[in-house]
């Protein structure tokens, strides 16, 4: 069993995860027994990392080569082994500076926006944000027509977050029917969340269907509709940033298939928000490895994800990091765990 290593063997499979970690490179039984605390030769630690290879913790990538961690191996090291750090005063001060000064006065889009682009630039690799529905209390709603059959649906909350949805309009509708949505429905949101708006619309047009006529209703359903995830309110709204960063430091051509078929992975967002919707399941930071979930067991990604919740600690949202597997764990895990604080704070 794992939890049976004995000290040398836990030493020296920290080590070669250590080294990966941080050079991507496979590690040798001689530089091993170099770096180790206690004094072992050559051939006492292959003996060790043959025992680890048969656990199915480390694998040689070519024939007399050095050894690397397989997903099962990182696994063990991160749940077992991994040190977390913790941020700086001046890492979170600067973390929370850049996040509210993306939500000054802007919509609550720019502020998860700019919690990606953080998390890029912090980690070297693509920054996610998964937002769930609005929950906030809402002060304003508008439809505004921009084509004959596509219209804009803006939202505004009593916090002045603005949120934007296209929408399809039926063909024919009067100009009058949008501004009769509007109405309707300003009657009845301020105050509100989107989600008790629903519920007494939904019992409203049961009681009431005359009230309105049946292009408006259209337009009041799918308007409100455009803010509710599929699927009872699973997450909807998906921003990456920083792709770009994936492509550094590629040493093979295996490397480059790897990062492109992430590429192809990432431009599936069905998937990935379902993937990514996992994280809500508890609280804190989850770890995805590899091969451990079927959307990125190609291209031997990792996923370091943390849900972000509001003012009434409910889960409004997904953020977090994908990079390689030989992520920098210990770092990512305390700065993905803070910027979810934040955004939640700067939201709820």
């Amino acid at each position: 069993m794992l939890r049976d290593l004995d000290e040398r063997s836990r030493e020296i499979f920290k080590r070669i995860v250590e080294s990966y970690l941080d050079t991507g490179e496979p590690v040798g039984s001689r530089n091993l027994a170099r770096i180790l605390p206690m004094a072992l030769s050559p051939a006492s630690v292959r003996n060790v990392m043959a025992d680890l290879e048969r656990a199915g913790l480390i694998f040689s990538p070519h024939t007399s080569a050095g050894r690397l961690p397989t997903d099962r191996g990182l696994r063990f090291f991160v749940d077992a082994l991994l040190e977390v750090g913790d941020l700086t005063r001046d890492e979170r001060s600067s973390i929370e500076a850049q996040v509210r000064a993306a939500g000054s006065g802007k919509s609550i889009e720019s502020v998860l926006t700019e919690a990606s682009q953080l998390l890029s630039g912090l980690s070297r690799g693509a920054g996610v944000v998964l937002t769930s529905k609005t929950d906030m209390l809402l002060k304003h709603i508008e439809f505004v027509r921009i084509e004959p059959t596509r219209g804009l649906v803006v939202l505004v909350g009593e916090n002045g977050m603005v949120e934007n949805r296209l929408i399809d309009l039926p063909a024919g509708l009067p100009p009058a029917a949008l501004v009769e949505a509007g109405n309707y429905l300003n009657a009845l949101i301020r105050g509100r969340t989107l989600a008790d708006v629903r519920g007494e619309l939904e019992r409203r047009m049961a009681e009431q269907r005359a009230e309105l006529d049946a292009l408006t209703q259209a337009v009041v359903e799918d308007g409100l509709a455009s803010w509710s995830a599929a699927g009872g309110g699973r997450p909807e709204t998906l921003i990456v940033r920083g792709r770009a960063n994936l492509l550094e430091d590629l040493k093979a051509l295996d490397e480059l298939e790897r990062v492109r078929l992430l590429f192809e992975d990432l431009e599936t967002n069905k998937d990935l928000i379902q993937l990514l919707g996992l994280a809500d399941a508890g609280d804190g930071v989850r770890i995805f490895i590899g091969s451990e979930n079927k959307l990125f067991s190609m291209s031997g990604s990792s996923l370091v994800l943390s849900p972000y919740r509001d003012a009434e600690q409910r889960v409004v949202g997904v953020l977090g990091v994908i990079g390689p597997t030989r992520l920098n764990y210990a770092r990512i895990v305390p700065m993905v765990d803070y910027t979810a604080k934040v955004v939640g704070r700067l939201i709820g």
